[in-house]
């Protein structure tokens, strides 16, 4: 039943994907308005994030951004969904790499790469890289409850040269292609909220404390990795450019938690920038309250 189920979805998903872009967002407009103005979705979620990151705006300022985040929110929708059947010159159309040398003299360097990025944007069409890359280009996510959809999210992602490792199996994946002398980058999300445990590590992000995700800075450093930032930016609608930036080339002498501070300053600066491309949906501040019981490491 569920495999019949994946296979009614799919076909549905598959014929979205092959819309124009032009008919695709003509179809993202009706999400909008049925999302946004009918049913709401996260509506009180946006709006809490927006007034506790921005409180020197005003109300109508405010609403603003959470307007033009919706509409963002849509496309980007729709745009996750064409990556089912988009083509490799189309994507390199429309998500463009500015600065693919800097990513070239660190693959010179002969060391694996971890390269963090946000939820901002559209970090989907990311996997476009893999284009670029002498190195295997792998994506840490979090494994899908439904295993056909699981395979769906890799078996897209593997026509970029690129593939897909569980969070659940990253160090030892890592650990095994070094062995092999594989050499990766591999993408960090990193901006989102951890499991709330004992020892974590917290840090002002937009001006509140909230629990860190450390995983990628852990990793650098037990495995001698470089580190580098993609700021990911919305030129117009379908159309992004992406800038990468050093974090850090020296991760052993570098003092703790700086590179995760580095990033967490880029974010920000991003975001202040242009608020409605972020992914406000998420409840990142959700344990800013919480501090006192999981003491900082």
């Amino acid at each position: 039943m569920k495999y019949l189920l994946f296979i009614v979805i799919y076909a549905l998903l598959w014929c979205v994907s092959k819309l124009p872009f032009k008919v695709l967002y003509l179809l993202s407009n009706v999400f909008y308005f049925l999302i946004y103005k009918v049913v709401k979705y996260r509506v009180k979620t946006v709006r809490y994030n927006l007034e506790l990151t921005f409180p020197q705006l005003s109300s109508i300022e405010r609403k603003e951004i959470e307007r033009k985040f919706y509409i963002h929110l849509c496309d980007l929708f729709l745009e996750m969904i064409k990556t089912i059947t988009i083509s490799p010159k189309e994507l390199d159309k429309r998500f463009v790499f500015k600065n693919v040398e800097l990513m070239k003299t660190y693959e010179q360097k002969q060391k694996s790469i971890i390269l963090m990025l946000p939820h901002y944007g559209n970090w989907e069409w990311v996997i476009g890289l893999g284009q670029h890359l002498e190195f295997k280009g792998f994506g840490i996510y979090k494994a899908l409850k439904n295993k056909h959809f699981d395979k769906l999210f890799r078996d897209i992602r593997s026509r970029f040269n690129a593939e897909l490792i569980d969070t659940h199996h990253t160090t030892g994946a890592i650990r095994e292609n070094q062995a092999k002398g594989l050499y990766g980058v591999y993408l960090f999300l990193s901006d989102q909220t951890p499991l709330l445990r004992e020892k974590l590590h917290w840090e002002p992000f937009m001006g509140i404390d909230v629990p860190i995700h450390m995983g990628a800075e852990v990793l650098a450093r037990k495995l001698n990795m470089n580190i580098l930032y993609l700021k990911v930016d919305k030129v117009k609608r379908g159309h992004y450019e992406a800038t990468f930036s050093e974090i850090t080339d020296d991760i052993k002498n570098e003092p703790k938690y700086k590179p995760t501070r580095m990033f967490l300053d880029k974010v920000e600066e991003q975001i202040k920038a242009v608020p409605e491309y972020y992914f406000w949906t998420h409840k990142r501040w959700k344990h800013k309250d919480q501090k006192d019981q999981f003491k900082t490491k």
